[in-house]
């Protein structure tokens, strides 16, 4: 049996030089800052951050978990990512301020570097959405904690509200989602396999990315495009399904920089649509564009969503309704950061404010079998600037004149 007494635990390596993150300074600083004032708040001595989306947004790194723990603890004076050894130092040069490393050689040496840097705090803030009954247990016996107050809230309120770094950064996202669009449109045709076109938007996002970001990492970017009945379904996956004349298709590319998602989705067809089809298409489009009207300061997102369910109800398409018609963007993934207080849904009451970047994307479903059958969606990015005005950051065209393809 190996002797693991003489190996560290846990330790600190800066190789490298730090590397350019997503922002300036500055901007982790006001985030850092904003974060603070909830712990002040709360009377938390510190803060242990272990989702993507929070560590990436007040510390710069996104990290790789592989079934691994990491974290972020915050202190009033302090941001330390807290990281596995197979990553070596990259997390020190993508975080805005220090890091610890932690190694496998015994098993709970995460919290033993966890409970460094914390000290006797017997209080703490978590996010409670994120961390496992697991690792609650081992806050309360490896470290002492008796106490853990739930920040996941505040901080999602936090992320809703943009900076103008960010709202750059998400309108360079929503250009190159337009990019992959284009990509798309002119890769369809009948016999073309749905994998195929899919990775021509792809590409062409990835060299878009690394041409405008090139101090960034790459990773993430995909596309779903669908076709017949895979369009029933928004998240459907990508299959090799050839495309046929008189088929309904769905384009939905997902550019990815530095975490922060963006997103375009169209519906197209291969050829005519039948005329149930293309009546039930521009009633959703119809939808759309009286959606994008209701973004405005001061709109709540419930009443956004009633005023979209009185236009399908009084068209008889109401029941066909598929999810809710937006959501927020941020720092944002298929499997993070979902910000889930600015959906535009019947439940949510929040008030529409400068700074927020919201999608609108009504989407009917109609079911095989029934006239029109297939996924309808559109989706474009407002801005709510700071004067009030509101900006569609999405070009790519809608409805038949440019998405029914020949």
């Amino acid at each position: 049996m190996s002797d693991t007494t003489k190996r560290p635990e846990f330790f600190s390596r800066q190789d490298g030089g730090k590397a350019a993150l997503p922002f300036t300074k500055a901007e982790y600083e006001r985030r850092l800052k904003g974060l603070r004032a909830i712990m002040a708040e709360q009377d938390l001595p510190a803060v242990l951050l272990t989702s993507m989306h929070n560590i990436a947004y007040y510390s710069g790194f996104l990290y790789c978990s592989f079934g691994r723990a990491y974290g972020c603890v915050v202190t009033a004076d302090s941001c330390t990512t807290v990281s596995a050894n197979i990553d070596a130092s990259q997390p020190w040069r993508r975080s805005i301020e220090d890091n610890v490393i932690y190694t496998d050689w015994r098993r709970d040496n995460y919290w033993r570097a966890i409970k460094e840097l914390i000290g006797n705090a017997g209080r703490i803030g978590i996010e409670g959405d994120h961390m496992t009954l697991a690792s609650h247990e081992k806050l309360r016996e490896m470290l002492g904690v008796s106490q853990t107050v739930d920040i996941a809230g505040a901080t999602m309120r936090q992320r809703m509200v943009k900076s103008a770094e960010e709202i750059a950064l998400i309108k360079e996202g929503a250009h190159i989602a337009d990019v992959g669009g284009f990509a798309i449109h002119e890769a369809i045709s009948a016999g073309a396999r749905e994998i195929d076109i899919a990775m021509a938007g792809r590409n062409a996002m990835e060299l878009e990315i690394a041409k405008r970001f090139p101090d960034a990492e790459y990773r993430d970017t995909w596309v779903w495009f669908q076709s017949g009945i895979n369009t029933d379904g928004a998240h459907n996956p990508v299959t090799s399904r050839k495309l046929q004349k008189g088929d309904i298709l769905s384009l939905n590319t997902f550019p990815m920089i530095s975490g922060y998602y963006t997103a375009l989705e169209r519906t197209l067809w291969v050829g005519e649509p039948d005329a149930a089809s293309r009546k039930i298409w521009e009633a959703n489009i119809a939808a759309h564009e009286l959606g994008i009207s209701l973004i405005k300061p001061g709109a709540t997102c419930s009443g956004i969503c009633a005023e979209i369910n009185a236009h399908l109800e009084a068209e008889n398409l109401l029941q066909y309704r598929s999810f809710g018609y937006g959501h927020s963007f941020g720092v944002l993934s298929h499997y993070y950061g979902r910000e889930a207080g600015l959906e535009l849904r019947e439940d949510i009451d929040t008030v529409l404010e400068p700074g927020m970047v919201v999608s609108m994307e009504p989407m009917l479903w109609i079911p095989e079998g029934e006239e029109g059958a297939g996924g309808y969606r559109e989706h474009d990015i407002l801005v709510i600037g700071e004067d009030g005005t509101v900006e569609n950051i999405t070009k790519f065209p809608y409805g038949p004149v440019h998405n029914i393809i020949h």
